[in-house]
């Protein structure tokens, strides 16, 4: 890839927070400790909370050697959130994941394993290779959400809910065309990798055993939304196709 500039950090962190101060200290400790070499950001996007979430994390985002934090807001919806980080990332690669690090540093693992680095990185539940252990009516949900992504988009991807590890050049010079407020943000992404002709792996990762806690209640409303979140990706489907401006091409 093209892009790179000197002094740019090796790795942006953008993680969407709501309503998350029970956990949001332990996250950046865990990444804290595990980023220990090279540089490093990680962007804090709190988003809506009704909670003290924004206070934990201006009160823990201490920096470290190879660690800088953000702590930044936008708009409730987790699109809305990654957006603000994205744009306000400068790492070479971009990791969108969420405030309880569902598969730990399973990702980061996988993903330190790949020279050249694909275009874009996928901790997917999907890969045979996943430990996952979730209830029926959510796996159930899932089965049904990648069915209607290869259906609508033509999508060869087996999870694009899963963690993102992006080129962060192309990340950034895209972040206008990715304008989902909420869960289809990273689809639109993975999507348009895809149809730019990027490289895509999805590495496997075992799903944290408190990451669904309780029953998962799935209304007709979300069905309904999907779909139509879907048809609207597919009718800018030449919009995603174009690559931007800056000089990124598939590899």
């Amino acid at each position: 890839m093209t892009f790179d500039q000197a002094g740019q950090p090796d790795l942006s962190v953008v993680i969407p927070v709501y309503n998350g101060e029970r956990i949001l200290a332990a996250t950046m400790a865990r990444l804290t400790g595990y980023l220990t070499s090279g540089s490093s950001e990680i962007i804090i996007v709190e988003n809506g909370s009704s909670d003290n979430t924004l206070e934990v994390a201006r009160r823990h985002a201490v920096d470290t050697p190879h660690v800088t934090f953000r702590v930044l807001q936008s708009q409730k919806g987790m699109g809305n959130a990654y957006r603000r980080g994205i744009e306000a990332s400068s790492g070479r690669r971009v990791l969108l994941t969420a405030d309880d690090l569902p598969f730990g540093t399973d990702d980061l693992d996988e993903d330190q394993k790949f020279d050249p680095k694909p275009h874009v990185v996928i901790g997917s539940k999907a890969h045979k290779n996943s430990v996952i252990e979730r209830s029926a009516l959510r796996g159930l949900t899932t089965f049904a959400f990648k069915t209607l992504r290869q259906v609508i988009l033509g999508s060869k991807v087996g999870d694009s809910q899963g963690t993102l590890i992006v080129d962060g050049a192309w990340l950034r010079s895209m972040v206008d065309r990715f304008d989902d407020p909420g869960f289809l943000f990273s689809t639109q992404v993975v999507y348009a990798a895809e149809k730019q002709g990027f490289g895509i792996v999805e590495v496997p990762v075992t799903l944290a055993p408190d990451d669904e806690p309780g029953e998962t209640t799935i209304r007709i409303a979300d069905v309904v939304n999907m779909f139509k979140g879907l048809m609207a990706m597919r009718r800018r489907r030449s919009e995603f196709a174009v690559a931007p401006s800056t000089g990124t091409h598939a590899s």
